[in-house]
């Protein structure tokens, strides 16, 4: 099992990377789109982590990615400078994956 990260800061990159975690650092939507369809095609790749950040540059890309395909398991994660409620994009996508409204 093979955790990857895609991140916005360097900051959050280093201090995963500590916990033995790869990643990779992009701030523009085309290189997160890229970044993110690269590390699904590793076979070894069980998890994606994504900063909040990046995940609300294309959340309707995330979302289509994780109703349509089994595996990696994505997971967005608040970086330092997380100002979103990742409760909230959870339950969006619970919405829309279920029809359930939390």
């Amino acid at each position: 099992m093979y955790f990857f990260l895609i991140s916005d800061n360097v900051d959050t990159q280093v201090g995963m990377r500590l916990a033995g975690v790869d990643g990779i650092v992009v701030h523009e939507k085309k290189e997160f789109k890229e970044a993110l369809l690269n590390a699904m095609e590793v076979k070894e790749t069980a998890v994606i982590l994504i900063t909040s950040r990046l995940f609300n540059l294309a959340p309707d890309f995330v979302f289509d990615l994780k109703l349509n395909r089994r595996s990696p398991l994505i997971v967005e994660i608040p970086d330092r400078h997380a100002s979103v409620n990742v409760t909230d994009n959870i339950a969006k996508y619970i919405e829309s994956a279920i029809g359930l409204k939390l």
